[in-house]
């Protein structure tokens, strides 16, 4: 085992990443960096014993790539320099804007991802179409399905095989900026009502009709996930009502708000910690009419090029002592109960991340119909061209 060279303490994965971040911080040089970790630097990552995800993905790829899809202010960058610095493989990273957009570039066969972050009521849609693979459970190491909490991770699981293993779960809300409109917005009806008066040009929608199209039938007190013709109608009147008091729509809203041009905005949970963290008179409100509960998962497509690259990637981001530095940076909250448990208390105990369960009972997770409803694309694309 590798020792440290100041106290003869075992190099784990978590001193490794300690001192990998003294290293950015320039608290050390790369000289001291190198011989703590020497040679055993990747074993130190991923853990003592074999790694057979890493081990294949070190032999055949080394100084290549891994693409990896997300979703905006989804990741620490430190996270991937970490890895790349433990087996050579960079990490190049795009974003998405929602499911549909995914969906769309995997179907013609647009993507070139090795690795990407689909939500719960897409998966079976995938796995029906053929666009990603079954995941060989023992190819990720870190992984454990018996640490994992059920409510968040059923739609991982098609026909009693995993095609999907989770990264977080989280809720959709409300960003409101407390200094410019006063507190007050906790339903959907008045995220509504206040786009089209106080803060009238000053409103972000996200540019994915799931939560968009969802948000606006709850405020109307139907079901997020309706597909009734006269349901979406009346979403579509609204909408399209509040489309000229809009300031923008699009699914990375956080810019619009922390420069101060965006006042409220549709919000997903982990945005809403970031945001308030950074800027406390943002707020963060579920709305107490409905919504959307998620889980996001991890998947790799069928046509992926560098299979061995992404599951050493998934291997690396399953590992606990990784995944709890992930949840701290991104502020989403985690389907893991080993993360969980690495947590400072400050995080496990913030409402925002970790709603009360009765705020829960209202939301609704996503249903597949609606990724591939043509009445709800086709009321989007009416919405954005008007």
């Amino acid at each position: 085992m590798w020792k440290h060279d100041r106290d003869d303490l075992p190099v784990t994965p978590s001193r490794f990443m300690d001192e990998f971040m003294r290293l950015k911080r320039g608290s050390v040089n790369r000289r001291h960096f190198l011989k703590v970790s020497g040679l055993g630097l990747a074993a130190a990552v991923m853990g003592a014993g074999t790694r057979p995800s890493w081990r294949e993905a070190r032999a055949q790829t080394p100084g290549e790539k891994v693409c990896l899809n997300s979703w905006p202010n989804y990741h620490d960058p430190a996270t991937f320099e970490t890895f790349t610095a433990a087996t050579g493989i960079a990490v190049d990273l795009t974003v998405s804007n929602s499911n549909e957009e995914m969906l769309k570039k995997l179907r013609t066969g647009v993507a070139d991802w090795d690795l990407f972050v689909p939500t719960n009521y897409a998966i079976s849609t995938y796995v029906e179409l053929g666009l990603i693979d079954e995941l060989a459970l023992e190819r990720i190491s870190h992984y454990s399905a018996a640490s994992q909490n059920a409510l968040f991770t059923w739609a991982g699981q098609v026909s009693g095989r995993t095609y999907a293993v989770p990264k977080n779960w989280g809720t959709t809300g409300i960003a409101t900026n407390t200094e410019e409109l006063g507190t007050g917005i906790t339903r959907w009806a008045d995220f509504f009502a206040v786009a089209m008066a106080e803060a009238s040009g000053r409103t972000v929608v996200h540019d994915y009709q799931l939560t968009t199209i969802g948000n606006a039938l709850v405020s109307l007190g139907f079901s997020f996930n309706s597909i009734e013709p006269a349901e979406l109608a009346a979403a579509e009147k609204l909408l399209l009502a509040v489309k000229p008091h809009l300031l923008a729509i699009d699914s990375d809203y956080q810019p619009a708000m922390r420069a101060g041009d965006a006042w409220l905005s549709m919000c997903w949970a982990n945005d809403g910690q970031q945001l308030h963290r950074d800027l406390p008179e943002i707020e963060f409100t579920l709305g107490k009419d409905g919504g959307e509960i998620w889980t996001d998962y991890f998947a790799i497509p069928t046509a992926a090029q560098n299979k061995a690259g992404a599951y050493a990637l998934l291997d690396f981001l399953m590992d606990p002592q990784v995944a709890v530095k992930e949840h701290i940076a991104n502020g989403a909250a985690t389907t893991d109960s080993r993360v969980l448990d690495l947590l400072p208390r400050d995080i496990r105990t913030n409402a925002y991340i970790y709603p009360d369960k009765a705020l829960l009972t209202e939301l609704e997770f996503a249903a597949a119909v609606t990724l591939t409803n043509p009445a709800r694309a086709d009321l989007m694309a009416r919405f954005k061209a008007a």
